[in-house]
């Protein structure tokens, strides 16, 4: 297996994720998490294990000097991507940064969407399958968006398809997914279940209450993922640090 440990603490995870900007638009940000010198400082100043970016945000604020200073947080490169401009019901994200390009922007691993039960999921796979196979020939790991999709998917958040799509990204050979929060702990361990020995970490999701993020985040560690890839729920808040800290204690205990 891959080693995880550049982009986990003793098996553990917490990812900064900051590529909502190709997906929803400027629509999330305000006028300071707009600017991804304020996420890096969120994931610096904060410990994450990594932050998330696209290709172009990635060339063009990592690395930075300023950063390096501080103690530079880890970088996860997604490697595809589309918008919400397209409301195709089928959604398919294509190929845009290959594993290589990726390695030269300094990442330490790499992430790919695959939107199960899409129309277009055989070319996503496909695709997934090359990035496994050219990240591990490079000794570094490959994390699986494993978000249900599509006309052949009637409710994205059914349990049982979540853990479906778990062990999809097993098969595939995903050394890490992320998914969707199911419902409860029953249904997380059984998605855990599903992954078998790939890790699981779970997605903040939209922005929630304080209360109600850290009662998931809870629910996150009992049910046996390994952490979670939160976005709008630490940028969106008015101290990030603050809740980052109550997260990481959670996480990491």
């Amino acid at each position: 297996m891959v080693d995880l440990s550049a982009i986990t603490t003793n098996g553990k995870a917490l990812f900064l994720a900051y590529d909502q900007g190709m997906e929803h638009g400027p629509s999330d940000f305000n006028d300071e998490s707009i600017d991804p010198q304020y996420i890096l400082e969120i994931g610096a100043k904060g410990g994450f294990n990594a932050v998330i970016f696209q290709k172009g945000i990635a060339e063009k604020y990592y690395p930075s000097t300023r950063f390096t200073r501080s103690g530079q947080v880890p970088l996860i490169v997604k490697l595809n991507g589309k918008t919400n401009l397209v409301k195709d019901k089928d959604p398919y994200a294509p190929l845009l940064c290959t594993v290589e390009e990726a390695l030269g922007l300094g990442a330490k691993g790499v992430g790919y969407t695959i939107y199960v039960g899409s129309e277009f999921e055989s070319s996503m796979t496909r695709e997934f399958a090359d990035v496994v196979r050219s990240a591990h020939a490079k000794g570094i790991p490959t994390i699986a968006w494993m978000y249900p999709r599509g006309r052949n998917v009637p409710n994205p958040k059914d349990p049982q398809i979540i853990a479906y799509a778990s062990r999809l990204g097993l098969e595939l050979g995903a050394d890490i997914v992320k998914v969707q929060y199911p419902g409860s702990k029953e249904n997380l361990q059984k998605v855990v279940e599903a992954a078998g020995k790939t890790r699981v970490v779970v997605s903040g999701g939209a922005k929630e209450s304080e209360e109600e993020f850290l009662a998931m985040g809870r629910l996150v560690v009992e049910a046996g993922a390994i952490g979670m890839a939160v976005g709008r729920n630490i940028w969106q808040h008015k101290n990030p640090l603050s809740l980052t800290k109550k997260l990481k204690e959670i996480i990491f205990s």
